[in-house]
Parts: structure tokens; C-alpha cells; sequence
């Protein structure tokens, strides 16, 4: 498993929302980053999960999971407001 730092994923996040129209929602609220986030909807380009782990008391890190549709699972959430 790949993991990745806290500005890795900020720029991910503002890059997607900002070039290819995407939008993200927030699941979960992170402790030291970003807790976990589905980012989704840009122009032709998969959906990707953003989930902080945890390596020790004073950090962690983030893993990120791309879909070609977004998992049924997360749809709900974020479609039932």
C-alpha cells in the first residue's frame, strides 16, 4: 500500500475540483489530515477515495483508491441529503 502526505492529496483534491469540474465530499473528519474523502464527478476521470491511516501518536498518512464509477456504497452517501 502506497502512501501519501497530507499536501500530496490537498493538491489532488484542488487540482480535480479545479481542471476537470469534479466535486468532493467529506465522510469523515481527520485527526491530523484529512479524515476520509470522496472526490468525484470530473470530466472524463475516476472517482478516488481519500482515507487518513494512522502511523503513530503525532502523525499520519493518507491512501488513495480510484474507481472508474464510484462504488454504490459512497453514491448513497453522499446523494441522500
Amino acid at each position: 500500500m502506497k502512501l501519501y502526505d497530507l499536501k500530496t492529496c490537498e493538491n489532488l483534491i484542488n487540482n480535480y475540483i479545479e481542471q476537470f469540474d469534479g466535486a468532493y465530499y467529506q465522510i469523515n473528519e481527520g485527526s491530523l489530515g484529512l479524515g476520509k474523502i470522496v472526490v468525484f464527478n470530473g470530466i472524463g476521470r475516476k472517482s478516488i477515495i481519500i482515507e487518513e491511516v494512522y502511523l503513530n501518536e503525532s502523525s499520519s498518512a493518507h491512501k488513495i483508491r480510484m474507481y472508474n464509477d464510484l462504488p454504490k456504497k459512497y453514491e448513497k452517501l453522499i446523494y441522500q441529503l
